[in-house]
């Protein structure tokens, strides 16, 4: 099978997009590894797909692989991504558009400095919604992560994740806690793990571990997560700016039943083709 890619990041987080409008594309989860794979693929830590939409009021449905091959629910940084693919492809004429993803419509929109905005939907707190075993909803839970308790606030931005404050992001393990948080037992589909190092009330430092993807150069929904989490605990006043290894986001959220407003960059890197 010969595919069409084109590699694109959104602040560091490196992305394999695919046109399944113009080209049929059916892959299995080894074949996504492989596209995944830095070695003997591409090299991605995600995988976008984009498709026509089954919500008759969306533009484009985008789904959303891991580099392990697994479907997940959401990718900010690749929302970003997203917009500028369509309209580059000459998909769309749109600088706006409704997009169908796994768990419901955003709105990305790319701004004349080519930037883009996504509306990211309202935060969820039921643990439920995660799902997040015997959690509260509460803006910090505590965590047991190998006989020490970690305090976390557990938040779904379309997919879930447990954002922590530490004093420094550089010297947080994220090697060895990473993996205990994504596959502890309170979190059956896994979770996204995120260290939070609050700089002044509008700007933190964030490192992500990401499910089934591990440590990545920035995260979206990780920073709206992260944002989300530190208005909520009186620690931060929106907007925040968010500095990650591969960039910096800027999150403006107003509170309960609000939408998250993410803007950051969305780079094409190169186009090309391979056979799988």
């Amino acid at each position: 099978m010969l595919l069409k890619f084109t590699k694109m990041h959104g602040a560091g987080n490196d992305f394999v997009v695919l046109d399944g409008i113009r080209q049929r594309i059916s892959l299995s989860t080894e074949q996504m590894r492989m596209l995944a794979d830095r070695h003997f693929g591409v090299g991605c830590d995600q995988i976008l797909l984009v498709e026509k939409p089954h919500d008759a009021s969306a533009d484009f449905r985008y789904r959303i692989f891991n580099a392990d091959g697994g479907e997940v629910e959401q990718c900010g940084n690749g929302a970003r991504c997203f917009v500028r693919f369509v309209h580059d492809q000459k998909l769309t004429h749109k600088t706006e558009i409704v997009v169908e993803t796994h768990n419901g419509l955003i709105h990305p929109r790319l701004e004349d400095d080519g930037r883009v905005v996504v509306n990211m939907g309202a935060p969820v707190f039921n643990p439920a919604c995660l799902p997040f075993i015997q959690g509260t909803g509460a803006v910090s839970e505590s965590l047991d992560i190998a006989g020490t308790t970690h305090v976390i606030s557990a938040i779904s931005m379309g997919n879930p994740h447990a954002v922590q404050v530490v004093n420094d992001v550089e010297s947080a393990d994220l090697a060895s806690l990473g993996p205990l948080i994504e596959h502890h037992p309170r979190f059956p589909k896994r979770v996204n793990a995120g260290f939070m190092q609050i700089m002044d009330r509008q700007h933190i430092r964030l490192r992500v571990y990401e499910r089934g993807s591990g440590e990545t150069l920035s995260c979206g929904t990780g920073a709206c997560a992260a944002v989300v989490a530190g208005i909520r605990r009186k620690l931060l006043d929106s907007p925040v700016s968010v500095a990650t290894h591969g960039g910096t986001l800027s999150i403006a959220w107003a509170g309960e039943d609000e939408p998250v407003l993410m803007t950051g960059p969305a780079i094409s890197v190169f186009s090309g083709e391979i056979n799988l």
